[in-house]
């Protein structure tokens, strides 16, 4: 049967704009919840081989079950096993018992509570701090099927500009224009394959949104110009963030206009992010939403045509209410002689300075005439930025692709930019939770999406950067990000830049397969990257891998994401072709039958599968994506 879905109402839910198809609303609750306003939980029984899908970014593996995942957009760089929130709000899961499936997406702009096995390991239980919000159910046949409706529902997920396919180097800490030009000049020195240079947020004046430092980077616009001659886009931070500072315009507009977030008593938020204090703009609010995003016409009108918008959780290093209880706090054991509890105590204070749960509370917004705490809407905020964005390119630059993606999001953003998981840490676990979070961010429309390569905290290694590379090669976005403080990770800072440029050679010649297969996804509302069991749903040995993933029509990847692994198991579903590529024109082909395989890889090596019937598309070696032949083609096939 066609995937079919149906919508049910729960207290006056507050209207996200997250689904684009109008479902009217059904009698009773969906089917296989149990919904118990009292304690505001839905609840399920599972089997014990019922897998449950989705949830976009989180930590651990493409399986939810078997912990405690929290809705609420959060500012948290470590993304270990134990913690129950990142940066994104994903409501959105699917549980497939093996014969039989279905999804639900909890559509709440607020904190969404999910106990996947948690405390009944044969129990979902989702929660809520109240029950206003809409639920839909979707019913399919299988997991891809359901996958396909649900993104139907939510809309269209963004296509990016091609040159959004290629290689981008970023750092927090590169200060100047010739910064920039030292690392394309670099990458061109050793003909390594780059399209995208990023811009932390270094570049502005003191922090301040929408300005660029004249004296870091004199004549912008020449030098953006300077740049694309090059073949290479120039692509800013964005921050929500407007410091308070009289005379600067943005601030002043925002003021003007009451763009800005309110406390209770009318007057504006004021919060604690780079620039020292700033207010956030209501991007709630149309007109405000309006007002900031035709601010990104500043940067366009200097040629740029890439954007990263950060920070958008939103992230709050302090609040003047929240710093004045830390020192009453610590004021009150400053003359004492801690004990243990003591010392915990004096941690959690100053633990509880920045994004503390009491300073969402703070603040008000404005929803078109309806006045909401933020907490009530927290994970809307991220979505709305680049909701923001996106609309204004449309308005303000007609015709033009632009690339666009966030850190922070929420369902809806999905049809006005991309994501990346976030800052990320150098460790070889990160590897494998990039590898893991992929699928789980396609089912949701985040087609475009990515991690910082090699690790955004912490000091990479040579082999781990090699490693996280080989993955990387195969996810939209492709950008190697690191910050100040760390080891420099450029690529020519290691010694086998040759491998290097073999593999980044490599993303450039797959990437007309890359872009075909992301658009045929894109406009079909289908999956990009996808987990093993969606198309062998008959093989049982699939159910539990997720360490190999199919990437479009026609291609399997294992990666290796073990320190000093000299190769790995994988598992094939049936006969494919393996192909062992060290170049684009140097690589070993083998035939292996259905079953377990443990195949040798170097860590110049990169596993590619092809599925029976089809074929690999490859082009020619290119320095930058425009300089692709997406003609001429010569296929591996499978």
């Amino acid at each position: 049967m066609a995937a079919e879905t149906k919508r049910f109402r729960y207290g006056d839910p507050i209207e996200t704009d997250a689904v684009m198809v109008e479902i009217p609303v059904s009698a009773g609750d969906p089917a296989g919840l149990k919904v118990d306003p009292g304690a505001k939980t839905m609840s399920r029984k599972m089997s014990e081989e019922t897998i449950v899908y989705g949830l976009g970014e989180t930590v651990r593996g493409i399986n939810k079950r078997g912990w405690l995942y929290k809705s609420f957009n959060a500012d948290d760089p470590h993304h270990e096993e134990g913690k129950n929130s990142l940066y994104a709000s994903q409501n959105f899961i699917l549980l497939d018992d093996g014969t039989s499936c279905c999804g639900y997406y909890f559509d709440h702009p607020g904190a969404v509570y999910f106990d996947i096995g948690y405390t009944d390991i044969d129990m979902m239980t989702v929660s809520f701090d109240d029950m206003d919000l809409y639920v839909y159910e979707i019913e399919g046949d299988t997991p891809i099927e359901i996958v396909r409706e649900f993104r139907r529902i939510i809309g269209p997920s963004y296509i990016p500009p091609k040159w959004a396919f290629g290689y981008g180097q970023s750092r927090w800490g590169y200060k100047t224009a010739g910064d920039i030009r030292e690392v394309a000049d670099k990458y061109d020195e050793l003909d390594i394959p780059i399209d995208m240079v990023y811009m932390d947020i270094d570049y502005m004046t003191d922090f301040k949104v929408f300005t660029v430092d004249p004296e870091k980077f004199p004549n912008t616009k020449d030098f953006v110009s300077e740049m694309k001659e090059r073949g290479i886009h120039v692509v800013p931070n964005t921050d929500p963030g407007v410091k308070i500072e009289p005379g600067y315009d943005v601030y002043e507009e925002g003021l003007k206009g009451g763009y800005f977030c309110k406390k209770e008593d009318g007057t504006e938020l004021v919060a604690a992010v780079w620039p020292g204090k700033i207010h956030f703009p209501d991007f709630l609010n149309s007109d405000a939403r309006r007002w900031f995003g035709d601010k990104y016409k500043r940067m366009t009108d200097l040629g740029i045509d890439g954007f990263w918008n950060d920070m958008n959780e939103p992230a709050i290093f302090y609040t003047d209410e929240t710093l004045s209880g830390v020192y009453e706090g610590l004021d009150k054991l400053r003359n004492e002689e801690m004990d243990i509890w003591g010392f915990f105590k004096f941690k959690e204070l100053m633990d509880s300075i920045d994004n503390n749960p009491e300073d969402y509370r703070r603040f008000y917004h404005d929803m078109d005439g309806k006045k909401i705490r933020h907490d009530k809407v927290h994970n809307l905020y991220s979505f709305n930025m680049t909701r923001a964005a996106g609309e204004a390119f449309k308005r303000n630059n007609p015709g033009q692709e632009i690339l666009l993606f966030s850190r922070a999001s929420f369902i809806g953003a999905h049809r006005y930019g991309g994501v990346w998981t976030g800052d990320n840490m150098s460790w070889w676990s990160h590897l494998l939770l990039n590898i893991k979070q992929m699928p789980s961010l396609n089912m949701t429309g985040f087609l475009y999406s990515g991690a910082d390569t090699g690790g955004f905290g912490a000091d990479t290694t040579e082999d781990l950067m090699m490693r996280w590379i080989e993955f990387s090669i195969f996810t939209p976005l492709f950008r190697n990000h690191s910050a100040l403080g760390t080891r420099e990770q450029e690529l020519y800072r290691f010694k086998r830049t040759d491998d290097f440029r073999h593999l980044i050679e490599l993303r450039y010649a797959l990437i007309p397969y890359i872009y075909d297969a992301f658009v045929k996804a894109a406009k079909e509302n289908d999956m990009y990257i996808r987990p093993m069991a969606f198309d062998y749903r008959s093989d049982p040995n699939c159910r539990d891998i997720e360490d190999q993933l199919l990437v479009g029509d026609s291609i399997m990847i294992a990666p290796v994401y073990e320190q000093n692994a000299k190769g790995r198991f994988v598992y094939l579903p049936e006969k494919m072709k393996f192909v062992r590529f060290r170049s684009v024109d140097d690589y070993d082909v083998e035939i292996l039958n259905k079953g377990n395989h443990h195949i040798d890889l170097a860590l110049n090596e990169v596993a590619v599968f092809i599925l029976p019937g089809h074929s690999l598309p490859m082009a020619k070696p290119a320095k930058r994506v425009g300089e692709i032949d997406f003609e001429n083609l010569k296929y591996i096939e499978g």
